[in-house]
């Protein structure tokens, strides 16, 4: 045995020893499914002691969605005492101090659902998001160019404070880094700061020596580790591990070393991010469709708000090198007096309106007119630009891996949703683990996995088909069309029931876009 006790994580001691460890289990009676602990602290497997390079689970990738999966794990009583590792190279994963709230908002967002936000709060993070910039919102208008139709809606039509909350991605990252903190004594030793190089997927056969020529506990260690998935780092470490969670986003190099194939296309459009100020506070998500794509403006906190505008890799481009003021003065001609008239209401909506009052209620805002956005006064960020895709993996699992998040799907950012699909998967397959570490299953077997996959994959694919088919809808100036265009706005804004299931499936409360 070594002399001094270990800890389950890489490198470091344990001062308190067995005891300490115990108390911080919460008890010397461990959970269903994980395996005994010898006198050092370390898992014995086979009789043979786990060594510091094994984990239980390795998440290559530590932005959003990669460090929910490894926080919800470290939160649930099942999963806290997993080995979890985060493999990212990102020096901002270092930083845990509250973000300034009076400083200048970061162009990139995330607009995150009521249902996102129950997660968070599930796992702990989300009181240092409230200690952080962020923007709720509980009013959302959209309308169309051409003023044939509009919708409003209000978190009171289905009874909430609020539809969504507007969170710079470097809060959602940084909050999850404050409760990994809490919930770990050191998260350096978890978040392991280089890059994957390769990975080697355990083989159906796999020669482990010769019987006979090495020593019991070589060839036992051997045999246990041939079972693992292998890692080998940018930084010369190697890892072993039960599970590889895939969070390195859509390009994900986890997702093409295991040969797992996409469908997907790119649009031709490229989205323009950047934030801009106003004279008043903005409490209101706007979103208007234009010829060449939606533009959006979202709340960010105090009198900012951040622009996600999307339009041909042409206009991004001249957009991105016009001059500031030039830019703002386009920015509220987009979202004003420009490409088209307000919208208004007529005699006809009126008559729709009182036809479905009396099915499920009048939503509240249903009675409420179009309003005119605030004007942006000035430009306080730089302004980025991205291409646009749809992504969706054939599989997300395969035997001891797993994908999250824009691993295994990306989506048109039109509504915001893609953030939360992710979130949607982390609290998912963190439940999955759990649900096989109390049966004693092992984390990695691939009839585990697809209860995960089975789980999400359903809800990731309608949402990228209802996003995709708006994609399409709004990227055609055709008169017939428009007019189609125009009665879904007015079905949407004055058929009350329809309003409500809108809202519902935007806000995350249930998986279909259909009634049910």
């Amino acid at each position: 045995f070594s002399p001094k006790p270990q800890v389950l994580r890489r490198g470091g001691s344990d001062p308190e020893g067995l005891e300490g460890l115990l108390q911080r289990a919460g008890g010397s009676v461990r959970a269903a499914g994980t395996l005994p602990l010898r006198e050092d602290g370390l898992e014995k497997v086979g009789g043979v002691r786990a060594g510091d390079d094994e984990l239980d689970v390795a998440i290559v990738g530590g932005g959003m969605v990669g460090l929910a999966v490894a926080c919800a794990l470290s939160n649930m009583p099942l999963t806290k005492h997993l080995r979890v590792a985060v493999i990212d190279s990102n020096p901002a994963l270092k930083s845990t101090n509250y973000l300034k709230k009076d400083g200048i908002p970061d162009s990139r967002v995330s607009t995150v659902t009521p249902a996102t936000i129950s997660f968070f709060r599930d796992i702990g993070a989300w009181e240092h998001i409230l200690q952080q910039r962020h923007a709720f919102f509980g009013k959302m208008q959209v309308w169309d160019y051409t003023g044939l139709g509009y919708t409003r809606y209000n978190a009171s039509d289905v009874c909430k404070e609020y539809l969504g909350c507007v969170v710079e991605n470097k809060v959602l990252c940084n909050s999850l880094l404050l409760r990994l903190q809490e919930q770990k004594e050191d998260i350096e030793k978890m978040v392991y700061p280089t890059r994957l190089v390769s990975l080697a997927f355990p083989s159906k056969s796999r020669n482990v020596g010769v019987a006979g020529l090495k020593p019991p506990s070589t060839e036992a260690e051997e045999l246990r580790r041939s079972n693992l998935v292998k890692l080998d780092l940018s930084d010369g470490q190697t890892l072993y591990s039960k599970l590889v969670v895939g969070a390195d986003g859509s390009k994900s190099n986890v997702r093409q070393i295991a040969g797992i194939k996409t469908t997907g296309w790119s649009y031709p459009q490229s989205a323009i991010i950047c934030t801009v100020e106003h004279t008043a506070e903005n409490d209101t998500a706007w979103q208007r469709f234009l010829p060449s794509g939606p533009i959006a403006l979202l709340p960010i906190g105090d009198n900012f708000s951040n622009i996600v505008w999307t339009m041909s890799p042409e206009e991004a481009s001249r957009h991105k090198s016009m001059s500031s003021e030039d830019f703002v003065m386009s920015v509220n001609r987009a979202l004003d007096f420009g490409y088209g008239p307000h919208p208004n209401s007529s005699s006809l909506d009126h008559y729709v309106e009182r036809l479905f009052s009396d099915f499920g209620g009048t939503a509240a805002s249903t009675k409420e007119c179009f309003e005119v956005p605030p004007r942006a006064i000035g430009l306080i960020s730089e302004r980025m630009a991205f291409p646009l895709s749809l992504m969706h993996s054939h599989d997300y699992v395969s035997k001891r891996l797993a994908l999250v998040g824009d691993a295994a799907h990306t989506v048109h950012p039109l509504a915001g949703q893609g953030v939360n699909l992710g979130f949607g998967d982390a609290a998912a397959l963190a439940k999955v683990i759990s649900e096989g570490v109390s049966v004693g299953a092992d984390i990695g077997d691939l009839s585990l996995l697809n209860r995960y996959e089975n789980d999400r994959k359903g809800a990731n694919v309608a949402m990228a088909a209802v996003l995709d088919g708006f994609q399409k809808m709004y990227s055609v100036d055709f008169g017939p069309l428009n007019v189609l265009r125009a009665a879904a706005f007015h079905g949407a804004q004055y058929i009350s029931p329809l309003k409500k299931n809108i809202i519902s499936y935007a806000m995350g409360d249930r998986k279909s876009p259909l009634f049910s």
